[in-house]
């Protein structure tokens, strides 16, 4: 296997949060029957988690499980374990309809971590950034900017983004952009308050 090249080398904004390109993910698409005993024991076998709830992500980037629609999950592993993983769900589904495929190598992962993350995707996203609709650890799909992406918030503080690889120089732009410096918005800080 030769060295995980990640799509842009570990590209860091420092603005008033960080846009870290986080480097080589593990991440298995994971299609079927998401109510079966069969794929709950895949999800256990590849990522280490439980089936994730409609809309959430159970763990992380290092063995996480996250909701993506309702017959598909996006499962998250080390870049190195990601056949490993591939292989243990495909076993653990073995005579059911599934469909397992590795696209580590199809997506970038983001952080953006140290300001009001919801601020920030709030000026890129559609969707409702308001701690009454996206709790933490809720796996939205939506746009950021022009392209398709997933994300949650870890914390107030910290974000993940995935998206697919051949727009990571677009979306690390887009949020980099997004940080800048003087360019807070400071909305929802104030409703919190």
């Amino acid at each position: 296997m030769s060295d995980p090249r990640s799509a842009l080398g570990g590209a860091v904004y420092q603005g008033y949060a960080k846009v870290i390109e986080a480097g080589a993910q593990g991440m298995l698409t994971l299609r079927g029957d998401l109510a079966s005993p069969e794929m709950a024991k895949a999800v256990k076998a590849a990522s280490g988690q439980g089936m994730p709830f409609r809309r959430r992500i159970e763990g992380g980037l290092g063995g996480g499980a996250a909701w993506a629609s309702p017959d598909e999950l996006l499962l998250f592993c080390d870049y190195a374990a990601a056949p490993d993983a591939l292989e243990k769900a495909r076993k653990a589904l073995a005579g059911q309809h599934f469909l397992a495929v590795d696209v580590s190598d199809a997506r970038a992962v983001f952080t953006v971590e140290g300001g009001p993350v919801r601020d920030l995707l709030a000026k890129l996203c559609p969707a409702d950034m308001s701690p009454e609709v996206l709790a933490l650890g809720e796996y939205r799909r939506s746009h950021i900017g022009q392209v398709a992406a997933a994300f949650w918030l870890v914390s107030e503080e910290k974000a993940v983004i995935v998206c697919f690889r051949s727009v990571a120089q677009y979306m690390f732009d887009l949020l980099g952009k997004a940080a800048e410096p003087g360019s807070e918005l400071g909305y929802f800080a104030a409703t919190a308050s």
